[in-house]
């Protein structure tokens, strides 16, 4: 499994999960740039992700939304803070209402990932989650955040067996 370390930090109000992959720096951040790539692996498995708009860029804005197993679909948005190809970037991540406005029910995370090469075709990539207050953090947590992070990053190993494809 891809993921090397889950870390649950209260008194920083963090989850980071720490994953390493046989393929490089700029191979990883393809799965991110690339939104085909992306929703095959952003929801767990049995919440695959559908990427409906992706402007992966400074002040840009992702929208998706998952389809559960009972065809609930969740909807969720990015807004892009920092975006520094292949090693950096920093978004909120929200949920949203099915017009794809934001959902105030539940705060959003700041999300920082870090992609970094640790030897020659080796890559660590790093996802701080950041949460706004112990309750939302305790919520996402009770929600399965944790364990679904968890499978959605599990499922990039296959993932990178593939050959890269174009971008969309």
């Amino acid at each position: 499994m891809s993921v090397t370390a889950v870390h649950k930090n209260p008194a920083d109000l963090t989850l980071t999960i720490v994953s390493e992959f046989k393929a490089t720096q700029a191979r990883v951040w393809e799965l991110w740039a690339n939104p085909r790539q992306l929703e095959r692996w952003w929801g767990p498995p049995m919440y695959p992700a559908t990427v409906t708009s992706h402007e992966l860029r400074s002040g840009g804005h992702v929208a998706y939304h998952m389809t559960g197993p009972t065809g609930d679909q969740p909807h969720g948005y990015w807004e892009l803070k920092e975006v520094d190809p292949p090693s950096t970037l920093t978004f909120s991540d929200g949920f949203a209402n099915p017009d794809g406005t934001p959902d105030r029910s539940i705060p959003p995370t700041t999300i920082t990932v870090t992609i970094e090469g640790i030897d020659e075709g080796r890559t660590r990539m790093s996802i701080v989650n950041k949460f706004p207050s112990r309750e939302a953090m305790e919520t996402m947590l009770k929600m399965g955040m944790e364990e679904g992070m968890t499978a959605a990053v599990g499922q990039i190993d296959a993932l990178l067996d593939e050959a890269p494809q174009g971008s969309a």
